[in-house]
């Protein structure tokens, strides 16, 4: 009988094993959704970044706090971990909308509603935080997150998700983007936009968009996620502070092809 080949080690199950084994244990990370009025669909982007966390194996805390969330629970200023609803083993959510300006302090900062949430979900992995702009720079003030901004089919999204870079760049110092693309769009124009969003930011604020993914809201509700956004959230979480050491991130795959360019288009001026 021939001599059989040495055998190779198992090789981990995914790319997320590492991303898992560091999560466990700590506290939530926020994950701040820059509210977008000029993009329908909103809710499925979510649902599909709580997908691409929980394919991870991480629990996420929806909080909608922009505008056109519901409103929270009457309880909510009493028992806030009382309403939370939970969706799935992985998923949970919190109506939110004005319920942050409940903990504005005298430098009128909302910082404190982060520390209400955190212990209001203390099994959340991750805190997907849907807030506009300007109650996002009222959250986070005296940090820097890495805010995910939304556009769509219409012009004048990518200029509103250009308008919410320069606010959180000015405010907070946000200097890192990632941009998810609600629509029925192709994956040629997603690229077009997130080059015409990264050279604005780059030229007028010093700021750069690392990960461009595209959501479909007329997809099936159990379509199997995209490349794109698997690496969106998977780059996201790992680049989350405190989420892990630079050496483990080298299970996470190379940056695809959807990240945005270093072309520089004609039009870069027209956002300022």
């Amino acid at each position: 009988m021939p001599a059989q080949p040495p055998r190779r080690p198992a090789a981990v199950r995914d790319q997320a094993h590492g991303l898992r084994q560091l999560f466990a244990g700590r506290e939530p990370r926020f994950v701040p959704l820059v509210h977008n009025p000029q993009v329908s669909g909103t809710g499925v982007v979510m649902e599909r970044l709580c997908a691409a966390f929980a394919d991870l194996g991480l629990r996420t805390l929806v909080v909608d706090a922009a505008d056109s969330a519901s409103p929270p629970h009457e309880l909510a200023s009493v028992d806030l971990a009382a309403c939370i609803e939970p969706l799935s083993d992985q998923v949970s959510y919190l109506a939110a909308r004005g319920l942050a300006m409940q903990y504005l302090d005298s430098r009128a900062t909302l910082t404190g509603f982060l520390d209400a949430l955190r212990t209001a979900a203390p099994v959340a992995d991750v805190v997907l935080l849907h807030a506009g702009a300007l109650d996002l720079r009222r959250m986070f003030a005296g940090r820097t997150p890495r805010p995910v901004l939304l556009a769509g089919s219409r012009a004048d999204s990518l200029t509103h998700a250009y308008t919410s870079m320069k606010l959180l760049s000015q405010r907070l110092g946000a200097l890192a983007y990632d941009l998810v693309v609600a629509g029925d769009v192709t994956e040629r124009r997603a690229v077009r936009m997130g080059d015409r969003l990264a050279e604005c930011a780059d030229h007028f604020l010093g700021a750069a968009l690392r990960q461009v993914a595209v959501v479909d809201p007329t997809a099936p509700a159990h379509s199997p996620l995209t490349a794109d956004l698997s690496r969106l959230a998977a780059d996201l979480v790992a680049a989350l502070p405190g989420a892990a050491p630079a050496n483990a991130l080298a299970e996470l795959p190379a940056y695809p092809a959807m990240q945005a360019s270093q072309r520089r288009p004609a039009s870069v001026g027209r956002m300022n």
